[in-house]
């Protein structure tokens, strides 16, 4: 049972993860990049095996693993920013 709660929670996790990326490239680029369209075989077919992204019809486009990736960047990037000013209001 335990391990269906972890699997589940890690799924979860791991969309938020997916959609903040999604979102923060949309934003950072300013459009001109995307992420992969859910559910496609895109990556599959035009990216190379493990890559983070790919350039399809001149425009980039960032894989599932990339958006995890920026994800993972900026909630660890969130929660040192977090500590710090903690930190600093404490001292």
């Amino acid at each position: 049972m335990t391990e269906f709660v972890v699997a589940m929670l890690w799924s979860a996790f791991e969309v938020l993860l997916v959609f903040t990326g999604a979102q923060l490239v949309r934003v950072a680029s300013l459009g001109r990049w995307r992420a992969v369209l859910w559910g496609s075989n895109e990556a599959r077919v035009f990216g190379a095996a493990g890559a983070l992204s790919f350039r399809h019809e001149g425009q980039r486009v960032v894989t599932a693993n990339g958006l995890i990736f920026v994800g993972l960047l900026f909630y660890g990037l969130l929660a040192l920013m977090v500590v710090a000013v903690w930190g600093l209001a404490s001292a």
